[in-house]
């Protein structure tokens, strides 16, 4: 006879209740684990879309996505100079904001030399580009469609998007965005028309525009990328970075606090869990104090009554935890921030959420054990 089936049976409707309540906060669990997976992918991806073997950005920085890095345009034909460089070309970040229908739309925009590294890798839709102005290619999560204009710039030039990418995000989740190196430096560096006016009327010399950000460099097969970081680090007015070592400045700098804090978070839902599945376990516990008495006046050993309260206590985690997991699974493509629930991560919160189960049932029965035999009888007179 299984106990604790028979009397999830009799309660049945506040079983359902009581698990679809914790099914939702389980859900919040698995939903954060997905958002933390998310925000360490999206910044990885964001240094391995320009699939580059070495950044060269300025000296002392560790650009240019933890830091600032301005270098000049040229920097790039001095790196395709050295022994070992396939190819090398120069980019450009910036965070741009726009409006398109009276909505604030926001992107990462790329400039890159077309031909040359740093541009967009495999298109969903649509084509390269093949302007040298005003076409870009866009990721899908801008919401922005093939032909659309945007207007962009203190000067409002329109960009017609040519092509779309797919899950091309920053670690902010903003979606980025691709244009000539020319129109991201005229973009970066345009000064809006009254300024240009009191820029000429005082007789300033506008600055050089030929500026970028970093040298993307793609080594020869045959050539140690090592060795080739280690000529470039001769330059004394260069830094040389490694792929590796971009990707573990924004895995763990750029994005240090964002991932504390959803650690922080995670820790937190797992301990509310645990206090909810206690004080449920232990208030049916006590609804069952007469049923329970009468079980240890019979004769039934404490194992079996110990198991009843187990069995119940893994029957709501796991039933919170499959229902949490369906109902993520669901509204997944509906939230704001890319959710990447990888096979290992999905196993850990089910460990979490068996252990957690075990250890909130403990309440329950040291309260069973307490229970007097002789409550039976004071509960037949």
């Amino acid at each position: 006879m299984n106990l604790a089936y028979r009397d999830i049976r009799h309660n049945l409707l506040r079983f359902v209740l009581t698990n679809f309540g914790l099914s939702l906060l389980l859900g919040i669990v698995i939903m954060m684990t997905g958002v933390y997976g998310g925000l360490i992918d999206d910044a990885v991806r964001q240094a391995r879309a320009a699939n580059a073997d070495l950044w060269v950005v300025e000296a002392g920085t560790n650009g240019p996505f933890a830091e600032a890095s301005r270098i000049p345009g040229d920097t790039r034909d001095l790196v395709s100079r050295v022994y070992g460089v396939r190819r090398a070309g120069g980019v450009t970040y910036q965070s741009v904001q726009t409006e398109l229908n009276n909505t604030p739309l926001r992107m990462f925009l790329i400039g890159y030399e077309q031909g040359r590294p740093g541009g967009p890798g495999t298109l969903s839709a649509g084509r390269h580009i093949l302007r040298d102005h005003y076409e870009m290619v866009v990721d899908r999560s801008t919401g922005l469609h093939l032909g659309q204009e945007v207007p962009l710039g203190t000067h409002s030039h329109h960009f017609t998007v040519v092509g779309l990418t797919s899950g091309n995000l920053t670690s902010s989740g903003d979606p980025v965005g691709y244009v000539t190196l020319q129109d991201a430096q005229a973009l970066q560096f345009e000064l809006a028309p009254p300024e240009e006016r009191r820029e000429a009327a005082g007789g300033s010399a506008a600055g050089s525009k030929d500026q970028i950000n970093a040298v993307i460099v793609k080594v020869e097969p045959f050539v140690p990328v090592d060795q080739v970081a280690t000529a470039l680090s001769r330059w004394k007015h260069l830094t040389t970075l490694t792929e590796a070592q971009q990707e573990t400045l924004l895995s763990k700098s750029v994005i240090a606090k964002a991932r504390q804090q959803q650690m922080m978070i995670m820790v937190l839902l797992v301990i509310v869990s645990a206090v909810i599945i206690a004080l449920i376990i232990y208030t049916l516990t006590m609804d069952k104090v007469r049923s329970i008495a009468t079980l240890k006046f019979v004769g039934a050993p404490d194992r079996t009554i110990i198991g009843m309260i187990v069995q119940q206590a893994l029957s709501m985690g796991l039933f919170g935890y499959f229902t949490g997991l369906a109902l993520v699974l669901l509204f997944k493509p509906y939230f704001p921030r890319r959710v990447v629930l990888d096979p290992g991560s999905v196993g850990i919160v089910f460990v979490i959420t068996v252990m957690v189960c075990l250890a909130a049932s403990t309440l329950g029965i040291r309260l069973a054990l307490r229970v007097d035999p002789a409550e039976a009888l004071a509960s037949a007179g």
